[in-house]
């Protein structure tokens, strides 16, 4: 990945410094919300990479979807980009805040959520 963040697996590249929703969030996205501040409205920001953003055809999407869960989520971003994205979400890996998510967190607003589907290579 050409950008600094998580990769695939849970490391993050050199010079990879938390997102500001991660500092707000107390870097515990993917802890179940334990941590979590509770209640903050506002935009999530959710990052497609490799096959998700070909499939969903943007970068990026900022969405009115703090109070949902991440399964509510997919389900939403499912609907709104097509049977395409469709097809690429099953295998994607799903992170708020730069930690790995359960699809039970409810999302808060100023969370990012990326969708990283499989990376191949080498």
């Amino acid at each position: 990945m050409g950008r600094d963040g998580p990769e695939p697996g849970g490391r993050h590249q050199r010079g990879a410094a938390p997102a500001p929703a991660a500092a707000a969030a107390g870097g515990q996205g993917g802890q179940g919300g334990q941590g979590r501040e509770t209640g903050r409205a506002g935009p999530v920001t959710v990052l497609f990479f490799a096959g998700a953003r070909d499939a969903a055809g943007v970068p990026r999407a900022v969405l009115p979807a703090a109070g949902t869960t991440v399964s509510q989520l997919v389900l939403g971003l499912r609907s709104t980009y097509g049977d395409q994205l469709g097809a690429v979400l099953p295998s994607c890996s799903i992170w708020v805040n730069r930690s790995p998510a359960e699809p039970g967190l409810v999302l808060q607003g100023g969370d990012e959520v990326a969708l990283m589907p499989p990376v191949s290579g080498g």
